[in-house]
Order: structure tokens, then sequence, then C-alpha cells
């Protein structure tokens, strides 16, 4: 469920305060929103659950840069509500007839269940085992799996052996999961060996389409992926802190809040 109105102005708040200082107050937030310590704490409470902050004695720090990997039963109990909302947005992008590349992870995992049951004529390349057999009785779509050395974590395939199958593809849209998404740095990954085959992935489609919830944004990660310019889109959710969003703008990325 969505917080109220109020409740999202004050997580807007928070979330500048943290983007400037990186901690907040619980006493100063009270007395800068005019409202209860005890709100304040439910406020920190909800942010903390869905990772954007660590709370501490007397208040919150952001949370730091997101480098390590976890398993994608992991993190799809994270912002699960945001990223269904995300793959619902983005699963209008695919079309009758369209091949599209699906990367791995809790998001794009999101986005094969969101598939339409009236789609028809759709080929899925992917280097997920677990959106493979999500989509495999799916009427419309020929499930394409690109091979290569399985990593458990994320049900993945990789390097060795792991993009020499993209390297046939021309797909006419990808969309890519990332660990991290900055004005500067670009997409970023918590895997070296996964950013390789993103990058394989880019390379054979068309159009590239990022899927990133908002606790990715302004955060970088070990490996790069690409540059900014390289996305048609960023597809994120509207707990985004307007900053973020801004400065994502301001660099040349189109983003789609859903």
């Amino acid at each position: 469920m969505l917080p109220s109105l109020d409740a999202q102005l004050r997580h807007e708040h928070i979330r500048s305060r943290l983007l400037k200082d990186g901690n907040v107050r619980v006493t100063e937030l009270a007395d800068d929103l005019s409202v209860s310590v005890v709100t304040i704490r439910a406020d920190l409470g909800y942010l903390e659950e869905r990772s954007e902050l660590r709370r501490n004695r007397g208040g919150a720090v952001q949370m730091p840069p997101n480098r390590y990997e976890q398993a994608v039963e992991v993190t799809s109990l994270a912002c699960h509500d945001e990223k269904e909302r995300i793959a619902k947005r983005a699963v209008r992008l695919i079309e009758d007839n369209d091949t599209v590349i699906i990367d791995v992870g809790s998001t794009l995992t999101a986005l094969a269940k969101a598939f339409s049951p009236d789609l028809r004529n759709v080929v899925v390349i992917t280097n997920a085992l677990n959106i493979a057999m999500i989509l495999e009785t799916h009427p419309g779509v020929t499930v394409i799996v690109t091979g290569g050395t399985l990593r458990p974590l994320q049900h993945s395939l990789v390097n060795p052996l792991g993009g020499g199958l993209l390297s046939h593809i021309n797909a006419d849209k990808a969309f890519i999961g990332c660990n991290g998404v900055h004005p500067e740095k670009g997409f970023t990954n918590s895997n070296l060996q996964e950013a390789e085959i993103k990058q394989a992935m880019l390379a054979a489609s068309t159009r590239v389409y990022f899927l990133a919830d908002h606790t990715k944004l302004n955060a970088v990660s070990t490996a790069a992926i690409a540059p900014l310019s390289c996305a048609e889109m960023l597809i994120t959710d509207n707990a985004a802190a307007r900053e973020h969003i801004k400065l994502l703008k301001s660099n040349g990325l189109a983003v789609d809040v859903a």
C-alpha cells in the first residue's frame, strides 16, 4: 500500500536531507516538518524497510553504495511493490513479433511474470534460468537461453561461453537490470561477469531499457556496464528522490516513473 500524500512529502524531505547531509536526526526532522517524533520514527522505519537508509541512535544515515551481490530470492523481497509497478510499466513496451532480450535479477523476474497472455510471436532471449522457466509455458513466447556458466545466486549464465549467442542476435529491445544508476558513473553492477553479459546484450539490441527501483539511483557499484547515453530510457518507481531524477535527466537520460 502506498503511503498517504502527507507521508510521501515527508519521505521526500527525508531523502533530500540524506542526499545533502548523509544523515538525519529525528528531533530535527520533527521540527522541520511540524510532526511528532513518533511520526518521524515511523517514516524512518518505512524507508529502512525499503533499503533507503539505515537507522541509528537518534536518527538515520544514508545507505552505503550497493557493491555486494545478494541472491535473487533475497532481492525480490526488497521493494517488492515498486518492482511490480516497474515491471507493469516496462511490459507495455513489448509488442507482438518482438525479439526481446531479458536480463537477470528480481525486477526482470517481475517483468517476465507480468507478460500478457495475449502476446503473440515474441522471442525472448535470456541468460536467467528462472525467467526461462517462468516463460516456458507462455503460448505466444519462444524462449532462447544464452548458455554459458551457471551462477547460482542469480540463476544466471555468464562467461565462459556466456556471450557467444548474443553476438549472433539482432533484438528489437533489451531490458537490463543494474545495481547502480549514477549521473556521472552511469550504469553499474555488483558482479563483473554479469556486467560483461549485460554489455553484450546492449550491443545486440536496437533499444535498451534499464529497470531499477529507487534504491539504485545515485548509487555506484563495482563493475561498469555503460554510460547513461546507451539507454533509451530508465524505468524506476515513484519513491525515487526528485533530486536523483533531476540529475539523471540533466545528464541526458530519459526517466519514466512508474
